[in-house]
């Protein structure tokens, strides 16, 4: 897998599992301050496809995941 997949990944599951913790009809419900998290995720989201820095991809560059895969496209 490459940097740009897990930060996908990594977000969509921050972002689920704050919303379950922070709505309060979730089973799993601590407080509503969860969503504040979900906003976090979302702001740094938003910043990084204007600015294409992420610190998550630094920390995932660093522990040596490749980039991009060479030649792969996106098939849609």
């Amino acid at each position: 897998m490459t940097v740009d997949r897990y930060i996908r990944i990594f977000a969509g599951t921050f972002i689920l599992l704050s919303l379950a913790l922070g709505v309060a009809g979730s089973p799993i419900y601590v407080s509503g301050w969860w969503l504040a998290f979900t906003a976090f995720v979302g702001a740094n989201l938003l910043q990084y496809g204007f600015t294409n820095v992420c610190p998550l991809g630094w920390i995932l560059k660093k522990l040596g995941v490749p980039e991009s895969k060479s030649g792969a496209t996106c098939a849609s």
